[in-house]
């Protein structure tokens, strides 16, 4: 089975990232990292298909069997690397994939407005965003650790257990609309 996690945070040392590489590493789950800039903003023109980040971008999420969109919460919505990525993906590489949501917050009521965009756009592409989503408040990391503390770590469990429930009955789904 095929996960993988998109960073959506611009920043180098957000706490999106180390949630996101904390994942990467416990789950072993490929990891797409924004922050390092490599996309474009994009444009709509042709020519930036063309480019290696943007080609890399769209095989990793088509080939996948289950994506993880991770997020901190700007202005009550996703940050705007995250929804620049997706503007270059289309239903071709989501419909029907299960899609987990995970959303950093700066702590109070944070974060869900966020998940909600987040939600908003995935079905804009077609994918099957699963109901378990999360958030996460700064109180959640163990920040020395780059890790998160154990009940977040819980939490997170939760949702990649559920996730990949989505990703069997995603799989029996295509076997059965093929006979």
């Amino acid at each position: 089975m095929s996960i993988l996690i998109i960073n959506g945070s611009p920043r180098k040392e957000g706490r999106t990232g180390t949630a996101s590489r904390f994942i990467a590493r416990t789950y072993d789950i490929d990891l797409i990292d924004l922050s390092d800039g490599a996309l474009p903003l994009y444009t709509g023109e042709q020519h930036q298909s063309e480019l290696e980040a943007v080609q890399t971008l769209k095989e990793k999420v088509k080939k996948a069997d289950a994506v993880i969109l991770a997020s901190p919460e700007y202005h009550s919505g996703m940050s705007g690397a995250l929804k620049n990525a997706l503007d270059f993906l289309s239903s071709e590489h989501f419909a029907h994939k299960p899609v987990a949501l995970l959303a950093c917050a700066g702590g109070g009521k944070g974060g869900i407005n966020c998940l909600n965009n987040l939600r908003t756009v995935g079905r804009g592409v077609y994918a099957n965003v699963i109901p378990k989503q999360v958030i996460l408040d700064p109180n959640c990391f163990d920040y020395e650790g780059e890790s998160l503390l154990e009940e977040p770590a819980k939490l997170v469990h939760g949702m990649i257990k559920e996730l990949n429930g989505y990703v069997k009955a995603a799989e029996h789904v295509k076997r059965e609309m093929s006979s």
